[in-house]
């Protein structure tokens, strides 16, 4: 592979990595992805405007405000190899003239912010599927799409136009990795130059849930217990009305909700075991965790959940608390380690035998199951791919 460009040996190669909003609340694999690519290459991160056009919210205008800012400044140097900045998007993509504008001036930002990192010969990495464009828009050795979801099945999102994006990105990208098993048949038939990469986890981060060190936030540490917890977006597809139902037949568990709500949460407000912490720092998840006597995914079973892959379930493993979950084809991959159920009932029951466990081996196998999935081990076998990509197409691009 002696042609194979990388930071070693090429300082002119760098990737573009076109992810979501590197300041979003919520760590993404997009964001744990893209650090440790830049260990391996000179990265380029381009914040990717939402999928679904803003509403008149308060957060959303902010948000548009703060992103339009970005966008008149200049890439910036974030890290050691990584830098960042922002592509302009106008998110109503079916008014007239939207995709040309949107193609003309994102291709100049970003060829602009290239310009300023010093990366030449570029590898384009798509995490999201809706600046497909791109790939007509900036010159490029080659392009890998890293598929993390479905996409199309994102709540208020323009469904067609998602799903055109994301199958083109599936046809012409160079490789395709998969994180939901459930998707990768559809994209195999799409593009034969594809393969199964699942989400990795922060093994030594969430450990720390078990460290007498860790301290526990204060907010938890007052809670009555048991405790009965959750970290991560809740969102669309966060089963509310079942967190509900829980907090209503067990009032005196104590329910501990850590993250940004995108819903609305106000019957959980008014129920005093339920306590809505709000965004937490990524960092500070482990002591959050360590509050858990059982961490929960109470998702609604619609089409998102089912093709998706969990990041939340290695992370709680990784905690090496009992998990309660409920069913999708990647959970079950870990049925010998999780309580998985299908109704109210049984969720609730689940709780309660997991408040019970009486195995003191369970949390180390917990933990040891997900030992060999860090996030460093996932980027390194997915680097040899596109290694292997590049080694192919480098020669015919000089």
């Amino acid at each position: 592979m002696t042609n194979v460009p990388n930071e070693a040996d090429d300082p002119d190669f760098g990737i573009i990595y076109f992810g979501n909003d590197w300041f979003a609340e919520n760590r993404t694999s997009s964001h744990h992805i893209a650090r440790r690519l830049a260990g391996k290459a000179k990265l380029l991160y381009v914040d990717c405007p939402g999928m679904r056009p803003p509403t008149a919210s308060g957060r959303d205008l902010s948000r548009i405000w703060r992103k339009l800012a970005q966008t008149a400044r200049r890439a910036v140097w974030i890290a050691p190899g990584l830098w960042h900045c922002t592509m302009p998007q106008l998110p109503w993509r079916r008014m007239p003239g939207a995709q040309a504008l949107n193609r003309w001036f994102g291709g100049w930002v970003v060829r602009r912010a290239m310009r300023q990192a010093g990366i030449r010969r570029a590898l384009l990495w798509f995490v999201v599927p809706h600046p497909a464009f791109m790939l007509d828009a900036v010159p490029h050795v080659a392009a890998i799409y890293y598929c993390i979801d479905d996409y199309a099945a994102h709540p208020g999102v323009d469904v067609q136009a998602i799903a055109d994006c994301d199958e083109a990105l599936s046809r012409r990208a160079d490789h395709v990795f998969v994180a939901p098993p459930a998707l990768l048949p559809l994209k195999q038939h799409l593009n034969p130059h594809c393969s199964f990469s699942p989400h990795g986890v922060d093994v030594e981060l969430f450990a720390r849930a078990q460290s007498a060190d860790t301290a526990l936030p204060t907010q938890a540490a007052l809670l009555g217990r048991p405790v009965i917890g959750y970290f991560g977006l809740i969102a669309a597809w966060t089963n509310v009305d079942l967190i509900e139902w829980l907090a209503l037949q067990r009032p005196q568990w104590s329910f501990l909700l850590v993250g940004h709500a995108h819903v609305d949460v106000s019957a959980l407000r008014k129920l005093s075991n339920v306590a809505l912490v709000g965004t937490q720092p990524y960092e500070s998840l482990p002591g959050w965790a360590k509050a858990f006597d059982v961490a929960i995914i109470p998702y609604r079973l619609n089409r998102q959940v089912k093709n998706a892959n969990p990041l939340k379930l290695r992370e709680y493993l990784a905690t090496g608390k009992p998990v309660v979950t409920v069913r999708t084809p990647e959970v079950d991959r870990f049925a010998e380690l999780v309580s998985i159920v299908d109704t109210n009932e049984e969720f609730l029951a689940a709780i309660e035998k997991a408040l019970v466990e009486v195995d003191p081996q369970a949390s180390q196998r917990r933990m040891t199951a997900v030992q060999s999935m860090s996030w460093d081990r996932r980027v390194t076998e997915t680097w040899k791919v596109v290694r292997e990509v590049l080694a192919i197409k480098a020669p015919a691009s000089k």
